[in-house]
């Protein structure tokens, strides 16, 4: 089906969205070239996607709170993207440190949450409210890329020591201010009829 976009005026020297040099089911970064099913192609894939989805949620009419926690995550997520990138170059290249105050700053968030909140006694049914549901979904997502970082850890690759901790932390976070965000809706549980 022809496109009936027209653009003018504009010259390309290269294609800037597609180069066909991963047509073959492999990726190149740099001069590497690298399955694309590979452990740490998947775990950036994953990383990937959930900073994707953050910033669906970050476009949403939210607070101006919960933008900033979700841009910080956004932007922790990518210092983590780097480490992953760098191991599978060889861990040739320097890369941003991942503090361990980053972790600690979620820390805080989720204990000024639940130090607001009665404490919870049942599982909750997502979706009680649009936000709170995409902060569900951003939790559940979160889990997966734990899991895979936690493959490539587990294949005797150096992570930093700070990353893990804060990516099983990021769940938390997203289940404290999911609950948040339902805080004046009653939240139905499962019944398991």
């Amino acid at each position: 089906m022809p496109s009936r976009i027209k653009f003018y005026n504009i010259k390309l020297i290269m294609p800037v969205f597609y180069t066909r040099k991963g047509d073959d089911g492999r990726s190149r970064i740099g001069k590497k070239v690298v399955n694309k099913t590979c452990l740490e192609v998947e775990a950036l894939g994953q990383l990937d996607e959930l900073n994707s989805m953050a910033g669906v949620l970050k476009s949403q009419r939210i607070s101006k709170t919960l933008k900033d926690i979700l841009l910080q995550v956004q932007e922790d997520l990518f210092i983590v993207q780097s480490h992953v990138a760098n191991l599978m170059l060889g861990g040739n290249f320097k890369v941003p440190e991942f503090k361990a105050q980053k972790t600690k700053d979620v820390e805080k968030i989720i204990d000024g949450i639940e130090r607001n909140l009665p404490p919870l006694k049942k599982f909750v049914i997502s979706g009680t409210n649009q936000t709170s549901a995409w902060l569900d979904f951003l939790r559940a997502k979160s889990r997966n890329v734990e899991r895979e970082v936690l493959k490539i850890k587990n294949l005797k690759f150096k992570i930093d020591d700070n990353i893990l901790p804060y990516l099983n932390r990021l769940s938390s976070l997203f289940f404290a201010l999911a609950r948040w965000e339902a805080r004046n809706k009653k939240e139905k549980h499962p019944t398991y009829k």
